[in-house]
């Protein structure tokens, strides 16, 4: 434990000096910024700045990065609740209750219950990050070839069944992104795989330019297919009263409990932050004395997924920190990021990048500091932003977009790919496939498959080696778990039901 405080010391003296601090601040409001605009979200943001961030020092990088993470979950609750469309998918259980308060002229008591519960949710779950991050990434320096191997195995099995619609929509995603993986050359015999004959698809596809195409390009082409098509209905935000005493009694037990229930459901993964957020809301309705108040503008409902929300994304950054093992879409990105910066994220980041690692937790806490200062006084302001017109700004997200991707390697071929993988993109949002198990497959893919190799070199051709380890066996019975066990509960309730 002294070790770890002497580590977040010096992270935090790092993050405290005036560049890094105005790179929080920016981060954070831009964060709160894209939270606010439906559509828009961390995952998009982060992914069209990758490019534009390449010249910066990853430690500046990743502090703005973690500010547009967290700010996110901050603004997405202000479209929430003013506009009943949430900003980012963390936020749609804040809705429920937060947009009916809105409509009954509460509108200032759900917005400020969701910022104070975000912050306490935030600063909890970024303490439980600071002490449970270093013995993770120390338990999995003890992982070989056979141990990596079935823990991706466990990441793409979760991802891929836990977000989307069906568990056959969810695979066919990520053996999509698998299947991008391979284009290029094989590490370990030189050949050339699915590059057809040409020079530029040898070094593969970048995966920036993946990640841009699906979450810009093809949210941006979604979003015309969809214009027109959505009526929504504001609330304006008269005036800026707060909570009342009642209100705040009402608050802080939701905040406590949504904050134990996000942060861990966040570190396993099971798909970011919807789950914990409507679990949550369950909970404290649940345990309410008049339950019938839910759906009907009761704050808990609002205080509770908001603080759980909060706190998942803490827990996110665990898995991610330690394993390298992505569990939302802002994971997958951020994972990509990390690569970008020749960064492999886990146990190893910790030793040969403590700087980087400390002085990221550590600008956690001051960006909620901020994002408190934020939005608490200038909620008035975000309302507005919602204001932009959806044309403008998803043109600019456009332009933005192929400017980065042609500015990587300066071909044309890359704009080609971004805007192929873009259609693709929005045909998968159509057709309601995720988008997370693909960049997983491309990120993970190829280290998949390494570990696989050595695994199998190391136990001359022995694939017993996969089930005889316990901790490997352990991570291929989890995975088959989540595989099947999604089909035996939807078989057994049929069974019990009929």
């Amino acid at each position: 434990m002294i070790e770890t405080l002497q580590a977040l010391s010096a992270g935090f003296a790092n993050a405290l000096t005036l560049p890094h601090l105005l790179w929080a601040l920016a981060g954070v409001t831009l964060g709160t910024a894209v939270g606010v605009l439906p559509g828009i979200g961390p995952a998009l943001t982060v992914a069209v700045l990758l490019p534009v961030t390449f010249s910066l020092d990853p430690i500046s990088a990743f502090i703005m990065f973690g500010g547009i993470y967290y700010g996110a979950m901050y603004g997405g609750s202000t479209t929430s609740i003013l506009l009943n469309t949430p900003g980012e998918t963390g936020s749609i259980a804040t809705a429920i209750d937060g947009y009916v308060m809105a409509r009954e002229g509460r509108g200032a008591a759900a917005l400020t219950t969701a910022a104070v519960g975000s912050f306490v949710a935030g600063t909890l779950a970024t303490i439980a990050l600071t002490f449970f991050a270093p013995p993770l990434a120390e338990a999995a320096l003890l992982f070989g070839p056979a141990e990596y191997f079935s823990l991706t195995i466990v990441a793409f099995t979760t991802v891929a069944v836990l977000l989307g619609a069906s568990v056959v929509r969810g695979l066919f995603s990520l053996f999509l992104g698998l299947s991008l993986g391979l284009v290029g050359i094989d590490q370990l015999t030189g050949q050339a795989r699915f590059s057809f004959g040409i020079p530029q698809l040898l070094d593969g596809i970048d995966v920036i330019i993946l990640v841009i195409g699906l979450f810009a390009v093809g949210e941006t082409m979604y979003q015309a297919w969809r214009h027109g098509r959505d009526t929504i209905e504001a609330v304006t935000l008269q005036r800026f009263t707060g909570m009342s005493r009642e209100e705040w009694k009402q608050s802080w037990k939701p905040w406590l409990r949504g904050t134990a229930i996000g942060f861990p459901l966040g570190v396993l993964p099971c798909g970011g932050t919807v789950i914990p957020t409507f679990l949550s809301y369950m909970v404290e309705k649940r345990l309410s004395a008049t339950p019938e108040r839910f759906g009907k503008g009761a704050i808990e409902g609002v205080a509770g997924p908001e603080a759980a929300n909060n706190a998942a994304a803490a827990g996110v950054l665990v898995p991610l920190l330690t394993l390298g093992l992505p569990s939302s879409a802002t994971a997958a990105v951020l994972l990509a990021a990390f690569q970008q910066y020749g960064l492999q994220p886990g146990p190893l980041l910790f030793a040969s990048r403590p700087d980087l690692v400390w002085t990221l937790i550590a600008s956690l806490y001051i960006g909620n500091v901020m994002l408190l200062v934020l939005n608490l006084p200038l909620v008035g302001v975000w309302a507005r932003v919602m204001l932009v017109p959806r044309p403008l700004l998803f043109g600019g997200i456009l332009v933005l977009a192929s400017l980065g991707a042609y500015s990587l390697n300066r071909s044309m071929l890359d704009l080609v790919i971004l805007y192929s993988v873009g259609a693709l993109g929005c045909v998968m949002r159509v057709y309601d496939f995720p988008l997370v198990p693909a960049v997983l497959g491309l990120v993970l893919g190829p280290l998949s498959e390494q570990q696989f190799r050595r695994a199998a070199a190391i136990s001359e051709g022995d694939f017993s080696v996969f089930f005889t380890r316990p901790i490997s066996a352990t991570l291929l019975a989890t995975a088959a778990a989540v595989m099947l066990g999604p089909l035996l509960w939807k078989r057994w309730t049929t069974t019990t039901s009929s």
